[in-house]
């Protein structure tokens, strides 16, 4: 069937919301009775040629007291679903009131089976059906998705003379229509459009970058995609069509199985129903989703590890409920976040509460596959707050610390803004491995695509532009010959790590023994009798013996002479003089070079205490990338200066003259 032929059955659809739901739904809310109605009618055409045996199937269970009958009336269907109701659509077009109708077809929807339960319950589509029956549309639009004008079922329609009126519409065709409007609902709704849907460019460069790298090590075989906030489900469809198309070139054959999960419902829903509509039941069975089932409080594959993820996680989206639900920030324990890095068995990759988006990474990232030639591959969508936000020790920091040195991070790609449809805020996408090729070993590319992009001719929400087929094979490009460029540049890994360092100067009081150490309550008593001096001597909070421990002025280990002895002291900090000190990992003669080049000259009594010194890691695009505009002209700065001084002359007189 051509693109026309699909297009057209597409407009059919899309015209019987406007006929049918125009004077009792706003525009926004045609999906939520058009898209269950084209599965239903779907599903009932694919059902037709079995619904006898599958009555049967169900009479002679009931009669041998089977209650699991699932597996049985699968098979007697000859599908992944059935419909054990005595209707189909065409038995309820002719009923003699609304209330029968209503009734009848609330039986039909009855007799469906488990896994079309689960997304009609999250379509919610029987909320409608009062609705629909007491406006007396609901026999309109049953008449007119079995209108003789279209065949949504999978056998071709006949003329009466044995010729085809209309040919079969198969699974991928199904999809294609229903995946067609699903899109214009989405970009119709445009306010909502972005919560659960990435636009289709984004999601074929990130199909790219997670395959075409490893096209030529793809081996016949079965692979697994996962995404663990699937929205609708295009990006696993459209990683299964490139993986497959990519094997194909090269003469492979493998077979794939998504997984996916997603706690809004609806989309849940257009999810788990476009992949029973293109024929994959088992992966449909894959989806896992409703508001029960958040990604971050209930995993729904704990166990499982995948070879390629793709995701576009909630940002700024407060996770909060979910956190509380884990036990608190304090109470978490899942493997997931709490994991042993860096010689800490409790590192935390627990970010704030507010934002969720890298709790999402760390999950995906707990799910790679490490015993496998090929390892895991995952490309995700961030906005900036995940390359920076976040000190030394927080979450966000660990996961980025945590990513960078088991050196998972391939390449971090800069998108055009206004991309996608309910932010016009800059995004990221993400691209890592478990298995970097030789080359990119200990380093990371970052590429600058922001000017890559071709202009909508009308904005679709926020999205004022798009990625043709040249940009992204332009970025995939970049991305490929991993070299320097205006738009590409390669570092190592440890340029992006940093030590936050602690910085001490001691206490000093007045009037004290400087010969001696003071316990914490002398300490106290001290600072409330207001003793504490800028100029005063530096208060000793421990003496060491010097053939016992060695001077090292740098980290509070300081020589001085006590009754003729030799001693090493410490020196009690003052906390109003307490200071940080951000040391990149690349510094040179690391963090004492440091110290001694910038912070003694200033302060030479300082010291640094080890053991507060955490490592964190940022990556910031601006300082690599940032472009200075032109100054300005003299003449042309003159000029406005001019100007603005004989306008305000002329308001001057303008006033004076009016106070006159």
């Amino acid at each position: 069937m051509s693109n026309g032929d699909l297009n057209w059955i597409a407009n059919f659809i899309w015209g019987i919301a406007d006929d049918a739901l125009r004077d009792l739904y706003v525009r926004g809310k045609y999906r939520d009775v058009i898209l269950p109605m084209m599965v239903l009618r779907r599903l009932d055409a694919v059902l037709e040629p079995t619904k006898a045996a599958v009555l049967a199937m169900k009479d002679n269970l009931d009669k041998a007291g089977i209650t699991n009958q699932d597996a049985a009336l699968r098979q007697a269907a000859g599908q992944a679903f059935y419909n054990t109701s005595r209707f189909n659509l065409r038995d309820l077009r002719n009923r003699a009131s609304q209330a029968q109708l209503k009734a009848d077809f609330e039986a039909f929807l009855d007799g469906f089976s488990p896994n079309v339960q689960v997304i009609l319950d999250n379509f919610e589509f029987r909320n409608q059906l009062p609705k629909l029956s007491k406006a007396d549309v609901l026999g309109t639009l049953i008449e007119k998705f079995l209108d003789s004008s279209i065949n949504l079922g999978p056998k071709p329609v006949l003329n009466g003379d044995g010729s085809e009126k209309h040919p079969g519409l198969d699974n991928h065709a199904m999809g294609t229509i229903f995946e067609e409007l699903v899109r214009r609902f989405n970009e119709s709704n445009n306010e909502e459009a972005g919560e659960h849907w990435t636009p289709r460019d984004a999601v074929k460069l990130m199909a790219k970058l997670i395959f075409v790298p490893i096209a030529d090590q793809i081996q016949s075989g079965t692979y697994l995609l996962y995404d663990g906030a699937c929205g609708t489900g295009g990006m696993l469809t459209v990683g299964e069509e490139t993986l497959k198309e990519l094997a194909a070139q090269h003469g492979k054959q493998v077979s794939t199985h998504l997984f996916g999960q997603e706690i809004n419902g609806e989309t849940y829903a257009i999810a788990k129903a476009d992949l029973l509509l293109k024929g994959e039941g088992e992966e449909a069975d894959n989806m896992v989703g409703g508001p029960e089932w958040s990604t971050l409080a209930n995993d729904a594959f704990p166990s499982r590890e995948f070879d390629f993820m793709l995701s576009n996680p909630p940002y700024g989206k407060s996770w909060k409920s979910d956190q509380e639900r884990m036990g608190g920030k304090a109470g978490l324990r899942d493997p997931r976040f709490v994991i042993e890095h860096a010689g800490d068995p409790e590192y935390s990759l627990v970010t704030r509460s507010s934002d969720g988006q890298m709790m999402f990474l760390a999950n995906m990232l707990s799910k790679m596959k490490h015993d496998t030639p090929s390892g895991s591959r995952i490309a995700e969508v961030h906005n900036g707050s995940s390359l920076f936000t976040g000190d030394a020790g927080s979450g966000e920091s660990n996961v980025r610390r945590w990513v960078i040195e088991n050196d998972w991070l391939e390449a971090i790609v800069a998108l055009p803004l206004n991309m996608f449809y309910n932010t016009g805020i800059a995004t990221y996408v993400w691209v890592l491995s478990n298995r970097k090729p030789g080359p990119r070993r200990g380093k990371l590319q970052l590429i600058d695509a922001t000017q890559w992009f071709k202009p909508l001719r009308k904005n679709l929400g926020k999205k004022n532009c798009e990625l043709t087929d040249a940009d992204i094979e332009r970025i995939l490009d970049a991305f490929m010959s991993f070299g320097e460029s205006e738009q590409s540049r390669i570092f190592d890994n440890a340029e992006f790590g940093y030590s936050k360092v602690t910085v001490e100067r001691p206490l000093r009081a007045a009037g004290i023994d400087a010969t001696r150490a003071y316990t914490p309550k002398e300490i106290k008593a001290l600072k409330e009798e207001g003793r504490i001096a800028e100029d005063g001597a530096p208060v000793i909070r421990k003496i060491h013996k010097a053939d016992k421990v060695e001077a090292d002025p740098l980290h509070g280990l300081f020589p001085l002479v006590i009754d003729g002895k030799s001693c090493v002291v410490e020196y009690e900090p003052d906390s109003d003089l307490r200071d940080t000190e951000t040391v990149p990992l690349k510094e040179p003669g690391g963090i004492e070079a440091f110290i001694r080049r910038e912070v003694l000259p200033h302060a030479p009594d300082a010291w640094v205490d080890e053991t507060k010194t955490t490592i964190g890691y940022e990556i910031s695009f601006t300082r690599y990338f940032y472009k200075p505009q032109p100054l300005r002209p003299l003449e042309a700065i003159r000029a406005d200066i001019w100007a603005l001084e004989r306008e305000t002359e002329g308001l001057m007189s303008e006033l004076i003259g009016a106070a006159r």
